[in-house]
């Protein structure tokens, strides 16, 4: 005899519960992977391998100032058909066994070493870019800024002494500085009335700045002699160089953080390192190089 057992409501609400729980699952499971292949689709098979949207990625950073110049649609397009040449290229090279010479494997061993160097020290450049570290750097150059006179002045520029006497005798009958230069001075900036904007001693040449740094506001030179000709100067004002203001420079000092902790960092591997320099004497090869990573000084924060 055989016996049946019911199946009642609540069997039935179990097992469609059990069943749509490990559907749901199933989906959970296979979302990430389809929302991976979303975000990195194949553009493209050569004999049924695949080139993904990284890949263009990849070689366009690997390319760089070549794609420069190119609009964004043939950028993409001169990438990906030269990923495909790149997929039937290497695919021939391997069936003749390219591969196997002695200097593909010393370009391959070059290659794999420039990338482990390039990748650790990217690495450690990131990490050395902190706000701390990048805060510090602006200060330190803001100090060594910060007091430092700047000139605003305007020149005439012309061919010789005599011309530039001329210049000044008819700026003390009360010619005006810049109208005066627009029709005499041979310097480009001629149309701007002569007009050098703030400056700082070294950005001129000595014999300009020594003159231009010994004169109050509102005074005219004598003539001064350099190597672009001769000069009368009048100088506008002087102030105290106000260091930028952060987020103007926050790119180069970056920069200059990055940099300085990469070699910072090479500098201390080769401090631990046994070197021997076979190409020289030893007593030659004992000798620092002549800019040492750990020479570097911090960069001023740029002129505005």
């Amino acid at each position: 005899m055989t016996t049946s057992f019911p199946v009642t409501k609540t069997g039935l609400r179990f097992g469609f519960a059990t069943a749509l729980a490990g559907s749901l699952a199933l989906s959970l499971m296979v979302l990430p992977a389809r929302a991976a292949e979303d975000a990195n689709p194949v553009l493209a098979k050569v004999n049924g391998a695949e080139i993904r949207k990284s890949d263009v990625a990849l070689a366009e950073e690997e390319l760089g100032p070549s794609l420069a110049q190119m609009d964004p649609a043939t950028k993409d397009e001169n990438v990906l058909s030269f990923l495909i040449d790149m997929k039937l290229v290497s695919k021939a090279a391997e069936d003749k066994k390219v591969a196997d010479s002695e200097d593909f494997k010393k370009r391959l061993a070059f290659t794999r070493n420039r990338l482990l160097m390039d990748s650790l020290l990217a690495s450690e450049g990131k990490a050395a870019t902190t706000p701390d570290a990048m805060k510090k750097v602006y200060e330190e150059a803001s100090k060594q800024i910060g007091g430092e006179q700047e000139v605003h002045a305007r020149h005439i520029l012309v061919e010789t002494e005599d011309e530039a006497k001329a210049v000044k005798a008819e700026l003390a009958k009360g010619a005006d500085f810049a109208e005066l230069a627009k029709k005499k001075s041979k310097d480009p900036g001629a149309s701007d009335g002569g007009d050098l904007g703030f400056f700082t001693k070294e950005q001129m040449v000595p014999e300009f700045a020594n003159v231009a740094f010994g004169m109050e506001p509102g005074k005219i030179s004598d003539p001064v002699k350099t190597q672009f000709g001769w000069h009368v100067i009048k100088v506008e004002e002087k102030r105290n160089r106000k260091p930028p203001e952060f987020d103007q420079v926050k790119s180069q000092i970056e920069t200059y953080v990055t940099r300085k902790a990469q070699a910072d960092y090479v500098g201390k591997l080769r401090e631990a390192a046994k070197i021997e320099r076979l190409d020289k004497p030893a007593a030659d090869a004992a000798k620092p190089a002549d800019a040492k990573p750990a020479d570097a000084k911090p960069a001023e924060p740029a002129k505005k």
